[in-house]
């Protein structure tokens, strides 16, 4: 059944950002002169500059973190979850990092405080390997009360978490959907990935059809690899609606995108040139805000090892898509899912990949 999306999520209208600072209720109108709230970021300066560190370049890119993450924003990701209901860590030195992405830009944006992709990055404790497991964001799955005790305490979508909680209330509800106990909370903004892209001067992702964007300038991506700078790239990370499996394949591109960001950062010179290595450092950081606790040097410095072909990318174990009322949801196949993530919680990296990959 093809994946539909609404463009307004009923009961996820935003109530509160990161910070915990007022939003607009349901009914009111932004202010667009707000200056954009810079929640949003994620991910990989952590996956990403990894690769500046691994090559003899450890030292470089040593005082590059140090300099960078003094100017990387903060969240209190931890704030008012109750630690008595949170998973007990099972292997002492494996690592969870729950990657909460959105786009500000995307031109079907119509909502302020919304999670467009959740993923939880396992980093076993030999540090050899990653696997990123994509949490599908129309997941139906209970979601705990929020700290102020309006909102929640009943079956929703899992990013309407972030709306009615904001960080901690997302914690909250992955580790009770999961049992997987999140170590460190990263936030990224993909439309930042345009300046990231264009700092590693384009990248090479291999399109699965051919077919037309929906969205201006309405490129066409051919069929095969091709080149593509940050606009395409973000442009066709965007695309889901000529797709029979709708969010599933937006998922993929996304995932498509992150991985190609990582090969070309790993194999394009950015080490031994000072100019490109600021360049994407500084864009990087421009696009991330991690927890109060997360080192981003002593992170990369454990990762170094890690590349592309080493980083699987998985997707939560799903029935597929239904209805609930009138919302378009996606059902998880809670037995697969209490024997996937159990594995996550193991550490036992095999089984990880092997029960992440079954369709």
């Amino acid at each position: 059944m093809p994946h539909r999306e609404q463009t307004s999520e009923p009961g996820t209208d935003p109530t509160t950002d990161v910070a915990g600072s007022p939003e607009p209720t349901e009914g009111s109108t932004p202010d667009a002169s707000r200056p954009r709230r810079r929640w949003r970021r994620v991910l990989l300066i952590s996956l990403l500059v990894l690769v500046v560190l691994g090559a003899g370049g450890a030292v470089a890119g040593g005082l590059y973190l140090r300099s960078v993450e003094s100017d990387i924003e903060r969240v209190d990701a931890f704030d008012g979850v109750p630690e008595q209901s949170r998973p007990k860590p099972a292997v002492t030195g494996a690592t969870n990092i729950m990657i909460l992405g959105s786009d500000s830009r995307d031109p079907e944006r119509t909502s302020g405080s919304r999670t467009d992709t959740i993923i939880l990055a396992h980093l076993p404790k030999d540090r050899s390997s990653a696997q990123l497991i994509s949490i599908p964001r129309d997941t139906w799955v209970p979601v705990p009360k929020s700290k102020d005790g309006n909102h929640g305490g009943r079956d929703a979508k899992v990013n309407a978490a972030y709306a009615w909680g904001g960080v901690p209330l997302m914690v909250q509800t992955v580790e009770s959907f999961t049992g997987v106990r999140v170590d460190h909370v990263a936030l990224i903004d993909f439309a930042g990935f345009k300046e990231i892209i264009d700092a590693l001067g384009g990248v090479d992702i291999d399109s699965e059809k051919s077919f037309t964007s929906i969205h201006p300038p309405f490129r066409t991506f051919k069929q095969g690899v091709q080149r593509m700078d940050g606009e395409a790239a973000l442009d066709y990370s965007r695309q889901r609606k000529q797709f029979a499996e709708g969010d599933f394949a937006r998922i993929r591109h996304q995932q498509q995108v992150i991985r190609a960001i990582i090969d070309k950062a790993s194999s394009g010179g950015i080490i031994t040139n000072p100019a490109k290595l600021n360049s994407f450092l500084k864009a990087t950081s421009n696009s991330v805000s991690v927890d109060k606790d997360l080192s981003l040097l002593d992170m990369a410095t454990q990762l170094r090892g890690v590349r592309g072909g080493n980083m699987t990318f998985l997707t939560s174990p799903t029935k597929g898509t239904g209805q609930v009322g009138s919302e378009s949801v996606v059902f998880a196949d809670k037995a697969r899912v209490k024997t996937f993530y159990d594995a996550v919680r193991r550490d036992s990296v095999g089984e990880i990949v092997s029960l992440g990959s079954k369709k």
